[in-house]
């Protein structure tokens, strides 16, 4: 078990943007998936929510183009926590569907836009669904003042075309490790924005840790498949090659990921309790990645977390990756449901494998919390 750090810092910052709010009755019309149980059909949305669990997605592939969607979601958490962008000294992004792959150009890009200061330099993570806790663990291992930490998950941009319909390699693909359901990926993976700004705050009362588990695990073997497949596009499956476009989509190993979230929130949920006993009643919310409905409220139900403090938004919108716990939390934010100063905690797991919790204040609009 991994042993826990002080966390000295509060959310001072918050912006959040998701895609349309889309039924997945019309996207399953749009994406035309076709359905090997009935020939010469398509999916519908009722079969796709009894597979998946999901009753909508947030997609948003004519407004998410490129990376200058970016600008303005970060630039609206910094004027959330009151500062502009010299008082940063660190900016990270978190993203596993970035819009230009080499030599971290999304990052890069954004600091130009933003304007940046030259002498600040740039993090860009290829990180999945806990991207946020290995951000966050960045930013502690750094000593940043005040971090801007931009996540986002353009799905729609990977899985359809110019039409809507899901990319024929999607479908019946015999190269990719799991071609047969690559479909699934598509379905379930959403679009998102959103940026926060950690500022430091010595007095807080913050805690964090984090683990890629892939040394040992629960007392046994550590963990070394990614969860999530994406083998083309690189050096050894490189653009060009007869097979890289077949292999260049996200494919999930289901039952690797079933059972990493399960033992890996598990993980996380005892060493919150083991190193901060009676954590559940000292934080106002809990937020824990929305991997799928179904899986959130197993884990949830499992460890008889009080769902008042768990809210989720997976079957609403889909799996937005590293932006999920985000949304979250503004929805609270929105709804009034948090106070300032209240505690809250992000629990998550993703492909990697890593995983990782951190628990802080919320305290918007202040550059001194």
């Amino acid at each position: 078990m991994v042993a826990p750090n002080s966390f000295p810092y509060k959310i001072t910052g918050l912006a959040v943007e998701l895609g349309d709010q889309v039924d997945i009755a019309t996207w399953a019309e749009r994406a035309g998936i076709p359905d090997k149980k009935h020939p010469g059909s398509i999916m519908s949305g009722e079969a796709l929510q009894h597979i998946l669990g999901v009753t909508g997605k947030a997609w948003a592939p004519d407004r998410f183009t490129d990376a200058r969607v970016l600008t303005q979601v970060a630039r609206t958490a910094l004027d959330s926590a009151a500062i502009t962008v010299e008082d940063l000294d660190a900016l990270i992004l978190v993203s596993c569907t970035p819009f230009q792959v080499m030599l971290d150009q999304d990052a890069l890009s954004l600091a130009r836009d933003l304007g940046l200061p030259d002498a600040v330099a740039p993090l860009q993570l290829g990180a999945g669904c806990a991207g946020l806790a290995r951000a966050a663990e960045l930013t502690r291992k750094m000593n940043s003042e005040r971090a801007l930490v931009v996540a986002y998950n353009v799905t729609s941009r990977h899985a359809v075309d110019s039409r809507g319909a899901l990319y024929s390699h999607g479908v019946g693909n015999k190269d990719h490790p799991f071609g047969e359901f690559l479909w699934a990926s598509a379905a379930l993976f959403s679009d998102a924005l959103a940026a926060v700004v950690l500022t430091r705050a010595p007095d807080g009362d913050g805690m964090s840790f984090y683990s890629r588990d892939t040394h040992s695990f629960a007392g046994g073997p550590g963990l070394t498949d990614p969860l999530i497949h994406y083998p083309g596009g690189g050096v050894e499956h490189p653009p060009g090659k007869r097979n890289s476009t077949l292999l260049m989509s996200y494919g999930m190993n289901s039952d690797e990921i079933i059972d990493y979230y399960m033992r890996g929130m598990l993980e996380n949920h005892q060493t919150l309790e083991q190193h901060r006993p009676g954590y559940l009643d000292q934080v106002s919310r809990v937020y824990t990645h929305q991997a799928s409905p179904r899986l959130v409220e197993a884990f949830v139900e499992s460890v008889g977390m009080p769902q008042e403090k768990t809210p989720s938004n997976a079957a609403r919108f889909g799996n937005t990756v590293s932006p999920s716990t985000l949304a979250l939390l503004q929805e609270d934010l929105a709804k009034g449901a948090l106070s300032a100063e209240d505690l809250v905690c992000f629990s998550v797991v993703g492909s990697g494998p890593e995983r990782g919790a951190f628990i802080t204040s919320v305290h918007l609009g202040s550059r001194n919390p």
